[in-house]
Protein backbone atom coordinates (compact mmCIF):
# COMPACT_ATOMS: atom_id res chain seq x y z
CA UNK A 1 0.00 0.00 0.00
CA UNK A 2 1.12 3.47 -0.89
CA UNK A 3 0.27 6.97 0.65
CA UNK A 4 1.79 10.65 -0.12
CA UNK A 5 1.44 13.19 1.90
CA UNK A 6 20.41 14.36 12.74
CA UNK A 7 20.84 10.28 10.93
CA UNK A 8 21.52 14.03 11.15
CA UNK A 9 23.71 15.61 8.55
CA UNK A 10 27.76 15.81 9.18
CA UNK A 11 29.92 17.90 6.91
CA UNK A 12 31.24 15.90 3.95
CA UNK A 13 35.38 16.38 3.10
CA UNK A 14 35.77 18.48 0.09
CA UNK A 15 35.71 16.73 -3.46
CA UNK A 16 39.41 15.13 -3.68
CA UNK A 17 38.77 14.90 -7.86
CA UNK A 18 38.92 18.71 -8.00
CA UNK A 19 42.41 18.46 -7.25
CA UNK A 20 44.81 19.02 -10.72
CA UNK A 21 48.65 19.61 -11.26
CA UNK A 22 50.11 22.84 -13.12
CA UNK A 23 53.28 23.20 -14.65
CA UNK A 24 54.73 22.98 -18.06
CA UNK A 25 52.65 21.28 -21.06
CA UNK A 26 53.48 17.72 -21.10
CA UNK A 27 52.36 14.83 -23.06
CA UNK A 28 49.00 13.03 -22.59
CA UNK A 29 50.76 10.03 -21.22
CA UNK A 30 52.35 12.14 -18.47
CA UNK A 31 49.69 14.51 -18.03
CA UNK A 32 47.65 11.53 -17.34
CA UNK A 33 49.99 9.81 -14.68
CA UNK A 34 50.50 13.55 -13.37
CA UNK A 35 47.10 13.88 -12.01
CA UNK A 36 46.33 10.41 -11.60
CA UNK A 37 49.05 9.81 -8.84
CA UNK A 38 48.26 12.26 -6.36
CA UNK A 39 44.39 11.09 -6.89
CA UNK A 40 45.52 8.10 -5.79
CA UNK A 41 47.64 9.15 -3.01
CA UNK A 42 44.87 11.09 -1.82
CA UNK A 43 42.66 8.33 -1.92
CA UNK A 44 44.66 6.00 0.28
CA UNK A 45 44.70 8.73 2.87
CA UNK A 46 41.55 9.68 2.77
CA UNK A 47 40.48 5.98 3.25
CA UNK A 48 42.66 5.39 5.96
CA UNK A 49 41.31 8.44 7.84
CA UNK A 50 37.77 7.83 7.44
CA UNK A 51 38.12 4.34 8.56
CA UNK A 52 40.09 5.57 11.61
CA UNK A 53 37.07 7.95 12.32
CA UNK A 54 34.39 5.64 11.19
CA UNK A 55 32.92 5.66 14.28
CA UNK A 56 33.12 9.28 14.93
CA UNK A 57 31.19 9.97 11.85
CA UNK A 58 28.63 7.63 12.37
CA UNK A 59 27.52 8.41 15.74
CA UNK A 60 27.64 12.06 16.77
CA UNK A 61 26.20 12.29 20.33
CA UNK A 62 25.47 15.16 22.45
CA UNK A 63 25.61 14.92 26.30
CA UNK A 64 23.70 17.97 27.30
CA UNK A 65 19.98 17.54 28.04
CA UNK A 66 18.42 20.78 26.67
CA UNK A 67 14.37 20.32 27.36
CA UNK A 68 12.22 17.41 28.60
CA UNK A 69 8.40 16.74 28.06
CA UNK A 70 7.77 18.86 31.41
CA UNK A 71 9.16 21.49 29.19
CA UNK A 72 6.11 21.04 26.69
CA UNK A 73 4.06 20.67 29.53
CA UNK A 74 4.08 16.51 29.35
CA UNK A 75 4.23 14.07 32.07
CA UNK A 76 6.57 12.00 31.66
CA UNK A 77 9.00 9.55 34.06
CA UNK A 78 13.01 9.40 33.84
CA UNK A 79 14.11 5.82 33.87
CA UNK A 80 17.50 3.63 34.25
CA UNK A 81 17.95 0.44 33.20
CA UNK A 82 20.69 -1.61 31.39
CA UNK A 83 21.79 -2.84 28.33
CA UNK A 84 22.40 -5.89 27.43
CA UNK A 85 25.33 -6.27 28.59
CA UNK A 86 25.41 -4.07 31.74
CA UNK A 87 26.05 -0.37 30.55
CA UNK A 88 23.15 1.68 32.24
CA UNK A 89 21.50 3.29 30.02
CA UNK A 90 18.80 6.49 30.16
CA UNK A 91 15.34 7.14 28.81
CA UNK A 92 11.82 8.50 29.28
CA UNK A 93 8.87 6.92 29.64
CA UNK A 94 5.69 9.35 28.43
CA UNK A 95 2.46 7.85 29.48
CA UNK A 96 -0.79 8.23 27.28
CA UNK A 97 -4.15 7.81 29.70
CA UNK A 98 -5.51 4.52 27.99
CA UNK A 99 -3.03 3.64 25.46
CA UNK A 100 -3.54 0.90 23.22
CA UNK A 101 0.08 0.88 22.09
CA UNK A 102 3.63 1.54 23.62
CA UNK A 103 6.09 2.89 21.04
CA UNK A 104 10.02 2.05 21.83
CA UNK A 105 11.18 4.66 20.04
CA UNK A 106 15.55 4.31 18.32
CA UNK A 107 16.57 7.77 17.52
CA UNK A 108 18.98 9.03 15.01
CA UNK A 109 22.88 9.34 15.17
CA UNK A 110 22.80 13.16 16.44
CA UNK A 111 22.28 14.63 19.69
CA UNK A 112 20.32 12.79 22.35
CA UNK A 113 16.46 12.22 23.39
CA UNK A 114 15.99 16.05 24.59
CA UNK A 115 15.90 16.82 20.91
CA UNK A 116 13.10 15.00 20.10
CA UNK A 117 10.94 16.67 22.58
CA UNK A 118 8.95 18.67 19.82
CA UNK A 119 8.42 15.19 17.77
CA UNK A 120 6.89 13.15 21.12
CA UNK A 121 4.51 16.28 22.20
CA UNK A 122 2.94 15.71 18.64
CA UNK A 123 2.88 11.59 18.70
CA UNK A 124 1.75 11.43 22.12
CA UNK A 125 -0.62 14.02 21.84
CA UNK A 126 -2.52 12.95 18.71
CA UNK A 127 -2.37 9.28 18.67
CA UNK A 128 -2.39 9.07 22.18
CA UNK A 129 0.80 6.67 22.49
CA UNK A 130 2.70 5.68 25.39
CA UNK A 131 5.81 6.03 24.09
CA UNK A 132 9.39 5.13 25.32
CA UNK A 133 12.54 6.28 23.98
CA UNK A 134 16.21 5.97 25.39
CA UNK A 135 19.63 7.23 24.84
CA UNK A 136 22.00 4.69 23.07
CA UNK A 137 25.47 4.54 25.64
CA UNK A 138 27.52 7.61 25.21
CA UNK A 139 24.59 9.71 24.63
CA UNK A 140 22.72 11.86 27.04
CA UNK A 141 22.93 10.82 30.42
CA UNK A 142 23.59 7.12 29.56
CA UNK A 143 27.13 5.62 30.29
CA UNK A 144 29.57 4.94 28.30
CA UNK A 145 32.00 6.76 25.65
CA UNK A 146 32.45 7.67 22.15
CA UNK A 147 34.62 4.38 22.08
CA UNK A 148 32.35 2.28 23.89
CA UNK A 149 29.81 2.91 20.82
CA UNK A 150 29.57 0.32 17.74
CA UNK A 151 26.59 -1.42 15.59
CA UNK A 152 26.55 -4.27 18.31
CA UNK A 153 26.45 -2.33 20.97
CA UNK A 154 23.61 -0.21 19.70
CA UNK A 155 22.00 -3.75 19.07
CA UNK A 156 22.44 -4.50 23.15
CA UNK A 157 21.44 -1.27 24.01
CA UNK A 158 17.89 -2.07 22.26
CA UNK A 159 18.15 -5.32 23.65
CA UNK A 160 17.94 -3.72 26.77
CA UNK A 161 15.53 -1.20 26.71
CA UNK A 162 12.80 -4.08 24.86
CA UNK A 163 13.40 -6.12 28.47
CA UNK A 164 12.52 -2.93 30.73
CA UNK A 165 9.17 -2.45 28.62
CA UNK A 166 8.27 -6.16 29.10
CA UNK A 167 9.07 -6.06 32.77
CA UNK A 168 6.85 -2.98 33.14
CA UNK A 169 3.57 -4.73 34.31
CA UNK A 170 1.57 -0.89 34.22
CA UNK A 171 2.18 -1.80 30.11
CA UNK A 172 1.33 -5.24 29.73
CA UNK A 173 -2.13 -4.45 28.09
CA UNK A 174 -0.61 -2.55 25.63
CA UNK A 175 0.81 -3.58 22.49
CA UNK A 176 4.26 -2.64 21.41
CA UNK A 177 5.47 -1.10 18.13
CA UNK A 178 8.91 -0.26 17.26
CA UNK A 179 9.79 2.93 15.92
CA UNK A 180 13.09 3.96 14.15
CA UNK A 181 14.49 6.97 12.44
CA UNK A 182 17.10 7.31 10.11
CA UNK A 183 20.64 5.40 12.16
CA UNK A 184 17.46 4.25 14.42
CA UNK A 185 15.44 2.61 11.77
CA UNK A 186 18.60 0.04 11.31
CA UNK A 187 18.80 -0.30 14.93
CA UNK A 188 14.77 -1.64 14.91
CA UNK A 189 15.40 -3.68 12.18
CA UNK A 190 17.46 -5.81 14.11
CA UNK A 191 15.29 -5.22 17.21
CA UNK A 192 12.25 -6.57 15.26
CA UNK A 193 14.13 -9.49 13.56
CA UNK A 194 15.53 -10.68 16.89
CA UNK A 195 12.61 -9.72 18.72
CA UNK A 196 9.25 -9.27 16.79
CA UNK A 197 6.75 -6.23 17.46
CA UNK A 198 3.25 -5.80 17.12
CA UNK A 199 4.67 -4.01 14.04
CA UNK A 200 6.91 -1.87 12.57
CA UNK A 201 7.39 1.78 11.53
CA UNK A 202 10.81 3.30 10.05
CA UNK A 203 11.00 6.67 9.38
CA UNK A 204 14.02 7.89 6.55
CA UNK A 205 14.94 4.66 6.39
CA UNK A 206 18.63 3.60 4.55
CA UNK A 207 19.48 0.85 3.12
CA UNK A 208 22.79 -0.13 4.76
CA UNK A 209 25.60 2.01 5.56
CA UNK A 210 27.70 1.04 2.73
CA UNK A 211 25.44 2.56 0.48
CA UNK A 212 25.44 5.32 2.96
CA UNK A 213 29.24 5.77 2.00
CA UNK A 214 28.55 5.38 -1.46
CA UNK A 215 26.47 8.23 -1.16
CA UNK A 216 28.58 10.71 0.87
CA UNK A 217 31.83 9.85 0.12
CA UNK A 218 31.64 8.93 -3.55
CA UNK A 219 35.42 9.43 -4.44
CA UNK A 220 36.59 7.14 -1.60
CA UNK A 221 36.46 2.99 -1.40
CA UNK A 222 35.27 3.17 1.90
CA UNK A 223 32.18 0.65 1.37
CA UNK A 224 33.52 -2.48 1.56
CA UNK A 225 36.07 -1.80 4.51
CA UNK A 226 33.43 -0.53 6.56
CA UNK A 227 33.24 -2.65 9.85
CA UNK A 228 29.91 -0.92 10.60
CA UNK A 229 27.05 -2.99 8.44
CA UNK A 230 23.46 -2.17 9.53
CA UNK A 231 22.71 -3.67 6.73
CA UNK A 232 18.77 -3.32 6.91
CA UNK A 233 18.35 -4.55 3.54
CA UNK A 234 19.78 -7.12 4.43
CA UNK A 235 17.49 -7.90 6.60
CA UNK A 236 13.97 -7.02 6.04
CA UNK A 237 12.66 -9.93 4.51
CA UNK A 238 13.38 -11.82 8.41
CA UNK A 239 10.64 -8.99 9.26
CA UNK A 240 6.99 -10.39 9.36
CA UNK A 241 5.23 -7.84 10.83
CA UNK A 242 2.96 -4.96 9.47
CA UNK A 243 5.51 -2.09 8.16
CA UNK A 244 5.17 0.96 7.99
CA UNK A 245 7.80 3.02 5.87
CA UNK A 246 8.01 7.07 5.64
CA UNK A 247 10.08 9.39 4.01
CA UNK A 248 10.31 12.55 2.41
CA UNK A 249 10.64 13.12 -1.02
CA UNK A 250 13.75 16.05 -0.43
CA UNK A 251 15.59 14.23 1.69
CA UNK A 252 18.95 15.58 2.09
CA UNK A 253 20.87 13.25 3.80
CA UNK A 254 18.80 9.76 3.02
CA UNK A 255 17.98 9.34 -0.43
CA UNK A 256 14.24 9.04 -0.93
CA UNK A 257 15.48 6.07 -3.10
CA UNK A 258 16.69 3.68 -0.25
CA UNK A 259 14.12 3.94 1.77
CA UNK A 260 11.92 2.94 -1.44
CA UNK A 261 14.54 0.47 -1.80
CA UNK A 262 14.04 -0.99 1.52
CA UNK A 263 10.24 -1.03 1.46
CA UNK A 264 10.45 -2.74 -2.11
CA UNK A 265 12.10 -6.01 -0.82
CA UNK A 266 10.39 -5.97 2.62
CA UNK A 267 7.05 -8.71 3.08
CA UNK A 268 3.75 -7.58 3.11
CA UNK A 269 1.20 -6.09 5.03
CA UNK A 270 3.23 -2.68 4.23
CA UNK A 271 2.46 0.66 3.62
CA UNK A 272 4.58 3.75 2.28
CA UNK A 273 4.19 6.88 2.75
CA UNK A 274 5.19 9.81 0.79
CA UNK A 275 6.01 12.68 2.46
CA UNK A 276 6.01 15.19 -0.51
CA UNK A 277 8.62 18.20 0.52
CA UNK A 278 9.87 17.36 3.14
CA UNK A 279 13.96 17.27 4.03
CA UNK A 280 15.77 14.84 6.70
CA UNK A 281 15.07 16.63 9.22
CA UNK A 282 11.40 17.94 9.03
CA UNK A 283 9.37 15.18 8.23
CA UNK A 284 6.78 15.77 10.60
CA UNK A 285 6.47 19.48 10.62
CA UNK A 286 6.44 19.47 6.80
CA UNK A 287 4.08 16.55 6.41
CA UNK A 288 1.47 18.07 9.19
CA UNK A 289 -1.61 16.64 9.83
CA UNK A 290 -1.62 13.61 6.60
CA UNK A 291 1.57 12.41 8.21
CA UNK A 292 0.12 11.83 11.35
CA UNK A 293 -3.46 10.68 9.74
CA UNK A 294 -0.90 7.90 7.97
CA UNK A 295 0.42 6.87 11.35
CA UNK A 296 -2.98 6.57 12.84
CA UNK A 297 -4.57 4.33 9.58
CA UNK A 298 -1.63 2.55 10.14
CA UNK A 299 -2.17 1.64 14.04
CA UNK A 300 -6.12 1.49 13.56
CA UNK A 301 -5.50 -1.72 10.95
CA UNK A 302 -3.23 -3.60 13.78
Amino acid sequence: MECTGGWEVYPLPPDARSGMLSGEPMTPPLRTMAWRVPLLVAGILGTGMFLGLEKYVIYVPERVIEMTPRSEGIAYEDVWFSAGDGVRLHGWLVPAPDARFTLLWFHGNAGNISHRVDNIKYLHRLLRLNIFIFDYRGYGRSAGGHSDLSEEATYRDADGALAYLRGRQDLARTRLVYFGRSLGAAIAVEAARRHPPVALILETPFTSIRDMARVTLPFLPVGGLLRTKYDSLGKIQEIRVPLLVLHGDRDDVVPYEQGRRLFDAANEPKTFFQIRGARHNDTYIVGGQPYFDAWARFLERL
